[in-house]
């Protein structure tokens, strides 16, 4: 689900409320001034804008009343690649997700952990010559360009490194149709690392 902008902060000590308060309100006291605690709000730290527009929360809203129904046909999805993938991923040297029988997950995307960024690299331009969009997704962030100014270098995190030049998505979205699932996953089966 998603509404373009917006978000959530959940704080578990009292002392962070003021503060995520004015953050909120883009650094401002504007929200004391509402209450009357303040007799005009001006800026008192940093902050920025989190807030949604009407519309965007109206767009919002609709996903939440519908949210069982979105997730269910998201499991479903998911479940799906899992059961259809899983003979060729174990013949052909790939990992699917693993969730621990103790764990729940929120269907939120499939990937596969493929033996190598030569793999992945092969694996991407065969979707792509299928009409499948499947993309890499994480990228270490010790390596961004933040990161570096950080400290951050290659091989600080190797296993961070080596899955995120293995990890490749594949669509995952609540209005796809079974055809178009079908679509993904015998492109999919077609692929034969070298």
């Amino acid at each position: 689900m998603t509404c373009g902008e917006g978000g959530a902060i959940v704080v578990n000590d009292a002392r962070y409320v003021d503060r995520v308060e004015v953050l909120r309100e883009k650094g401002t006291n504007r929200t004391r001034f509402f209450r009357g605690q303040v007799d005009k709000y001006t800026w008192v730290d940093v902050g920025s804008s989190y807030l949604p527009s009407d519309l965007l929360a109206a767009y919002l809203l609709a996903q939440l009343e519908s949210f069982e129904q979105i997730q269910a046909r998201r499991y479903v999805l998911w479940n799906r690649y899992a059961s259809e993938l899983a003979e060729w991923a174990a013949g052909d040297d790939v990992r699917l997700p693993i969730v621990p029988d103790h764990c729940a997950h929120p269907a939120h995307i499939f990937y596969l952990l493929l033996s190598s960024l030569e793999a992945r690299t092969a694996f991407i331009a065969h979707m792509r010559a299928h009409s499948v969009l499947a993309l890499f997704h994480y990228q270490p962030l010790h390596l961004s360009e933040m990161g570096q100014r950080f400290g951050g270098r290659r091989g600080q995190c190797p296993v961070t490194e080596s899955a995120a030049d293995r990890l490749v998505r594949l669509p995952l979205f609540y209005q796809m149709t079974d055809e178009e699932q079908r679509i993904v996953i015998d492109a999919a089966r077609s692929f034969r690392a070298a």
